[in-house]
């Protein structure tokens, strides 16, 4: 049977639970105890998938397709698991199984209400994540502040989740903010206070409770939460701002977090640590050169956006002795004229994913000073399609060459829809997601990258690579080095003369850990690195 811990946050968000959470998560997994990770947020779209950036950040996708929260690639990273669909769940996913089942009948003409009819199914999320994952610990995150009025229903399930099991089976880990008072350096405890509070009040008594603050919270300020908060002090716990993400776990474990949480829920180590994330921090802190790297996109003002692409360049540098300095570079900003000065000094450029056209003609020109000039490019999903319009237009002699999802009549559509995508309508969850298999052509970098023939890897995309130009493109040295044989779609380009010229239409981004760096990325920052 499955065991639970339930992370809720104080008055304030953004303060850490999803890297608190993952950092727990990867705690119990040096122990050799199995680990399953939950997000539930509480808007009320079924999922961020049609969500601007500006609004979300990144949208992390899962193995099997789910469009999720940022967090999610947080806890793949930290604990090394794939996670799925039953791992972010929403209001708006939860309310809409309900309505589905009322309209369907399938509560017999009963009235139908947040209580019980919500509550049991953000329960059922909970068990059925336990009940699939076989995992000793179900660790779930509950999205927003106690205030928040949304947040009501998922708390209330949570509170009767620790009343359906015993006492050692659940545990409850609040975040809180410790401010300090502008002007002096007096940390304040009174947020804390309130947000225990206020769960007190919603049935749910916290065990453990983290402490996010700029300055050290002394001894002295723990015995007070401790005294009005009813948590023993060994239980309150400073997050400490580090250097690197990473270190997190080894902060809680220097206040002997994973050793409460384990006497606690009555859990035996099943392996003894081996100190390999403690060693791969060592090696990050051995780095002492640095590569330059341009990242050519949208929305470059907003870092969250592309968050997984940036952890996996900084964790490829690491991993190859160096720091990697990444320049944000706006494309709209970008044209033929300022492009040499904006990439002075750069090693490598990578354009990542996105929609829609604005900035793109920026993004082609960075395709096209790349190619002719020998310099790294690396382009993701719609860095891949730049590529491809990019070479169309100024090798192939097709200046028209564009994508359908910008110029719905071009006159040569390179990127076009695939028949089954036509007819669509919807545009939330109806995109290529998640793994597809691609077959890596004999003799490429792609396959001496990942020395294997068949991979896997998740997608996020509606448009493809037009098959009506493969022939043009390969008398004009272009090597489609990865295949989707069962769609017989273009997975991967490369150009061989190039140092690294590669465009990928999935996203390898979702599944680079900092302890098992993906090869694209490897050999990316290797050919930087060489460039310098």
């Amino acid at each position: 049977m499955s065991k639970f811990i339930f992370i809720t946050g104080g008055v304030v968000s953004g303060i850490g639970k999803g890297i608190s959470g993952a950092s727990i998560g990867r705690m119990l997994k040096d122990r050799g105890i199995s680990v399953f990770m939950q997000k539930f947020d509480p808007y009320l779209n079924i999922d961020p998938g049609t969500m601007s950036p500006y609004q979300h950040g990144e949208v992390f996708v899962t193995k099997d397709g789910a469009e999720t929260d940022l967090d999610l690639g947080h806890y793949e990273r930290f604990i090394n698991e794939e996670l799925t669909q039953r791992s972010n769940i929403t209001t708006g996913k939860v309310y809409n199984d309900v309505i589905k089942k009322e309209r369907r009948g399938d509560y017999n003409g009963k009235t139908v209400q947040v209580i019980p009819h919500i509550t049991d199914e953000i329960k059922k999320a909970v068990y059925k994540a336990a009940e699939e994952s076989q995992a000793d610990i179900v660790i779930t995150e509950i999205g927003g502040t106690v205030g928040d009025i949304e947040s009501l229903p998922f708390l209330e399930a949570i509170r009767q989740i620790h009343a359906e099991n015993e006492k050692e089976d659940v545990l409850f880990i609040h975040t809180t903010l410790v401010p300090t008072i502008p002007g002096s350096n007096e940390l304040k405890t009174k947020p804390t206070q309130h947000s225990y509070k206020e769960l007190m009040s919603l049935g749910i008594k916290t065990n453990v409770i983290i402490l996010r603050s700029e300055g050290i919270v002394t001894d002295e300020l723990k015995e007070k939460i401790s005294l009005f908060c009813d948590v023993p002090v060994e239980a309150i716990i400073q997050s400490f701002n580090v250097d690197f993400i990473y270190e997190v776990p080894l902060k809680f474990q220097e206040q002997n977090l994973d050793k409460y949480i384990m006497r606690k829920m009555k859990l035996k180590s099943k392996v003894e640590e081996d100190g390999k994330w403690r060693k791969m921090i060592e090696n990050y802190r051995k780095a002492t050169e640095t590569v330059n790297i341009g990242l050519v996109g949208k929305y470059t003002e907003l870092h969250d956006a592309y968050l997984s692409v940036e952890q996996a360049l900084i964790d490829a540098g690491y991993a190859n002795n160096h720091k990697v300095n990444i320049r944000w570079i706006n494309s709209e900003e970008l044209n033929k004229d300022n492009i040499k000065e904006s990439f002075e000094g750069l090693n490598g450029i990578i354009v990542p994913g996105g929609f829609g056209g604005r900035g793109m003609e920026g993004m082609v020109e960075t395709s096209k000073y790349c190619r002719e000039n020998n310099m790294p490019y690396f382009g993701i999903c719609l860095g891949m399609q730049i590529a491809a319009i990019d070479i169309a237009r100024n090798v192939l002699g097709l200046a028209d060459a564009n994508t359908a999802e910008v110029v719905a009549d071009c006159k040569n559509p390179v990127i076009s829809l695939m028949k089954e995508q036509r007819d669509i309508e919807d545009i939330g969850g109806t995109l290529r997601l998640g793994n597809y298999e691609c077959h890596l052509k004999d003799k490429s970098l792609a396959k001496e990258l990942y020395g294997e023939e068949f991979i896997q890897e998740r997608h996020r995309h509606r448009y493809e690579f037009n098959n009506d130009y493969r022939e043009q493109f390969e008398k004009n040295n272009v090597v489609f080095s990865g295949i989707n044989d069962q769609y017989n779609l273009v997975e991967m380009l490369e150009i061989p003369e190039n140092k690294f010229f590669l465009g990928c239409q999935f996203h390898p981004e979702f599944k680079s850990r900092p302890n098992k760096i993906h090869p694209l990325f490897d050999g990316f920052i290797k050919a930087s690195i060489e460039n310098k």
